[in-house]
């Protein structure tokens, strides 16, 4: 469950910055940010918050490479879907959303890949530490 979770507030957390309808951080932010700036700081604020704790421990724990290995399978299996014709590309709606998902796999696999880590190698990991 706690798998599911990190992906899901990562999902909502791009979701909320920027999605195809009208309700999302970016769209409002720009039709509001004269009558609502300081709202629209706090939201940025937050947002930016939220972007630094996935971005860093993803980066800690899988690295870079880690986080194009991630997307290429992603990529990968959204290829086969395309080729297999489960999927169409056609629609910038779908393919924004696809994005989307594809951007936070990656932040939750990255936020939670020390739990798999931990549970198939029984290893636990630790930050180094400055006495």
């Amino acid at each position: 469950m706690g798998y599911f979770l990190r992906w899901i507030f990562a999902f909502l957390l791009l979701a909320l910055t920027f999605n195809p309808t009208d309700y999302n951080f970016v769209r409002w932010s720009v039709a509001n940010y004269a009558e609502e700036l300081p709202v629209t700081v706090l939201m940025a604020l937050l947002l930016c918050i939220g972007y630094i704790i996935y971005l860093r421990a993803t980066l800690r724990s899988i690295g870079g490479f880690g986080m194009f290995l991630i997307l290429s399978v992603v990529a990968a299996l959204l290829w086969v879907l395309y080729d297999w014709g489960v999927l169409t590309l056609e629609n910038r709606t779908v393919n924004t959303w696809l994005g989307i998902f594809s951007l936070s796999l990656v932040l939750g696999i990255g936020l939670s890949w020390s739990l798999v880590r931990r549970a198939l190698s029984g290893q636990a990991d630790m930050d180094d530490v400055d006495e």
